[in-house]
């Protein structure tokens, strides 16, 4: 866990670099829908996951684009802010915490900007007209339509917050009344700015179907949240769980890390990741490569507890040998970890074929755009 997140923060201080960070993230998040697609697990999840994952990755698609407007004129207009954004270098290669913070913040007074702005027209108009009077570029009236397009985007919602709450989707009841439902929720990791997404498959045994339960779905919502931190593992956010709710019981934990997002341009690499980028430098979009990890945390059996004089209480006990020493040192059943990288780097990686990269699935993007799946 870093010490001073500032050290490893960098700003983008000029349009240009901006904006090839930008279309670099365009770029990546453009395949995540097929990766999403190709890693679904096949288990009680079913399509719940990949339709919530899709939606997630969409959501931060709109928060990137929402960015982008909002530092179009990266260091062209000094004076104004925003001025940069700041990118952590080091552990995610994604913006800082901060940025979906301030974002969030905008979102809030996103009417009253608006407001105070001439629309997207009025200002194009008005950078004619300068242009054919003034003879000169019309900086700051390109600043404001960059911030109002920022607020215009921010107004459609569908993005990536800091914290998107629980949602939940309904499965079914069986034969005794147990109704089944998934959880999900995402969070933007503040210590590694790294995107994560989390679904919960439990069973509910209590009384009040979860959803319409006015005293459990807002205690279930804040708990989730408040345990939503890469540093704790699955099986103690779900035991935890399990143990504050009598009656709801989790069966499923998955978690999804979006990143880090590594390139030779914009990130510091040890190891021989950042090698493999630097020699697969010398074409356009070969200087990335994304992780993407999925931690699994299954029940295996159920045990009763007393609770109280004369009741008991189902605790569920979690799989946690299956792939030993290392799940359970990760506090998962199953850790599956991914790397999404062009054809070019995947070339020297193949030939240098490190230690570190071994039972490290690759999704490489062929030149057509195309998802190809090596092991």
């Amino acid at each position: 866990m870093k010490t001073d997140l500032t050290n490893d923060h960098r700003a983008l201080n000029d349009a240009l670099t901006a904006r090839r960070y930008f279309a670099k993230f365009d770029r990546i998040l453009g395949h995540l829908d097929q990766v999403a697609e190709l890693t679904a697990s096949k288990d009680r999840l079913g399509n719940v996951e990949l339709n919530v994952v899709r939606g997630y990755l969409q959501a931060l698609s709109s928060t990137f684009e929402a960015l982008s407007n909002k530092y179009l004129m990266s260091g062209r207009v000094s004076t104004l802010l925003p001025k940069a954004l700041n990118i952590d270098t080091t552990d995610s290669g994604f913006p800082v915490y901060g940025e979906l913070l301030q974002m969030a913040n905008d979102a809030l007074q996103v009417d009253q900007h608006l407001g105070n702005l001439a629309s997207a027209a009025e200002l194009k108009k008005d950078m004619v007209r300068h242009i054919l009077n003034e003879f000169t570029t019309p900086t700051k009236l390109q600043f404001a339509l960059s911030q109002r397009l920022y607020y215009e985007r921010l107004a459609k919602r569908n993005l990536f917050w800091p914290q998107n709450d629980p949602q939940i989707v309904w499965l079914g009841t069986d034969a005794t009344g147990r109704r089944s439902y998934v959880i999900h929720w995402a969070t933007y990791d503040s210590q590694v700015n790294i995107p994560t997404i989390s679904l919960m498959l439990l069973e509910d045994t209590g009384d009040t179907a979860l959803p319409r339960d006015e005293k459990r779905w807002p205690q279930v919502q804040s708990h989730l949240i408040a345990q939503s931190m890469l540093a704790l593992k699955l099986v103690t956010i779900a035991s935890g769980f399990d143990q504050d709710f009598d009656d709801l019981h989790p069966k499923l934990f998955r978690r999804i890390q979006v990143g880090p997002m590594y390139s030779d341009h914009f990130t510091h690499q040890t190891g021989p990741i950042g090698a493999i980028l630097a020699d697969a430098r010398g074409g356009s979009g070969n200087d990335w490569a994304l992780a993407w990890t999925v931690e699994t945390l299954l029940s295996d059996r159920v045990e009763r507890e007393k609770k109280g004089f004369f009741g008991s209480v189902e605790r569920e006990i979690y799989k946690l040998d299956h792939f030993g020493k290392q799940a359970q040192e990760s506090g998962a059943t199953e850790v599956r970890r991914a790397l999404i990288l062009p054809q070019r780097p995947y070339q020297v990686l193949e030939e240098r074929k490190p230690p570190g990269f071994v039972g490290v699935h690759k999704y490489v993007v062929s030149e057509s755009g195309q998802i190809l799946s090596y092991r």
